[in-house]
């Protein structure tokens, strides 16, 4: 068993907000698969699946690799960003989910607007929703997706520019990287993070 998780925010006001590109992550790749995220538990919202490579191979050149699948949970933590740990730590111990199988995705100021960058591990960097993870768990060696939403050009709080929904430009590019991301989960879940790095680990999109 695997485990995906998205950061953000529960609650239709935060849905398209910068802070909640893990939500919109996991549910394009729940929608993909037919994974409803329809049950609860330990404050998060989950579906139970499996993502096999039959549909993978069909859209991309990958190597073969076990056709039956890979049994995932989806999970989208209902606890507010800050205390996204309180939710993934007891999922992960309920569903003995050892943390190098726990995949999250969060949004980073620190990469500029649609750069994706995954990693094996590593620590907050900041995040608060990172460092809730990381304590919950007591380990940082869990893989991750950090994509990249920019600094604000103009005099704003960080805080207030996550929660800000994407800008109509920002759209166009996140629309497509939101399925680019989806795709870097399935390399990691079917072949490892090290493929997945090679292949996903991008250059900053541009709006045409």
């Amino acid at each position: 068993m695997k485990m995906i998780v998205g950061l953000g925010n529960p609650g239709p006001k935060y849905a398209r907000n910068r802070h909640n590109i893990g939500f919109q992550v996991v549910d394009a790749l729940a929608n993909r698969h037919a994974i409803p995220l329809s049950r609860s538990k330990y404050n998060a919202l989950y579906g139970s699946g499996s993502i096999s490579q039959t549909r993978t191979l069909q859209r991309r050149r990958l190597p073969n690799a076990d056709a039956s699948g890979q049994r995932v949970l989806i999970v989208r933590p209902l606890t507010y960003m800050n205390l996204s740990g309180n939710a993934v730590a007891p999922m992960a111990s309920f569903f003995r989910v050892e943390p190098q199988d726990i995949f999250v995705i969060y949004d980073e100021l620190d990469l500029p607007i649609g750069k994706l960058r995954l990693r094996p591990f590593g620590g907050s960097g900041g995040h608060k929703g990172m460092k809730s993870l990381i304590q919950a768990l007591g380990t940082d060696r869990f893989p991750r997706a950090r994509v990249g939403i920019g600094r604000p050009q103009t005099p704003m709080s960080p805080a207030g520019y996550v929660l800000q929904d994407f800008s109509a430009d920002e759209e166009i590019i996140f629309e497509s990287l939101r399925h680019r991301i989806a795709d870097a989960v399935e390399t990691w879940l079917l072949h490892g993070i090290d493929l997945a790095m090679n292949r996903f680990n991008s250059t900053p999109a541009t709006a045409a």
